[in-house]
């Protein structure tokens, strides 16, 4: 396979974006905690994924509508945590992860 420099730039950035949000949502399912997160940057987040995934979507681009169809479910997961009450986030982090 032969990749230029503007497919492994992509590439590189798929994987940073991707596994920007990783470790937040699982310290998350772990801890419960989401008490110093802000709900209004996490709601921008999602609007900006949701917003770049609609872009890709216009131009016909897989890899931007693949990296921000997954970077916004992330997101989405997050803030739905943060919204949600302390018994319904602990059910879905036991049904996430039965072992935390």
């Amino acid at each position: 396979m032969n990749f230029d420099v503007q497919t492994l730039l992509g590439a590189a950035a798929t994987v940073a974006s991707i596994t920007s949000f990783t470790p937040q949502a699982w310290k998350i399912i772990k801890t419960r905690d989401t008490s110093s997160l802000s709900t209004g940057m996490y709601a921008l987040t999602v609007t900006g994924f949701a917003l770049w995934l609609a872009y890709g979507a216009v131009l016909g681009q897989w890899p931007i509508m693949i990296t921000n169809a997954i970077c916004l479910l992330l997101a989405a997961f997050i803030l739905t945590m943060k919204l949600l009450p302390p018994k319904k986030k602990d059910a879905v982090a036991k049904a996430i992860d039965p072992a935390s």
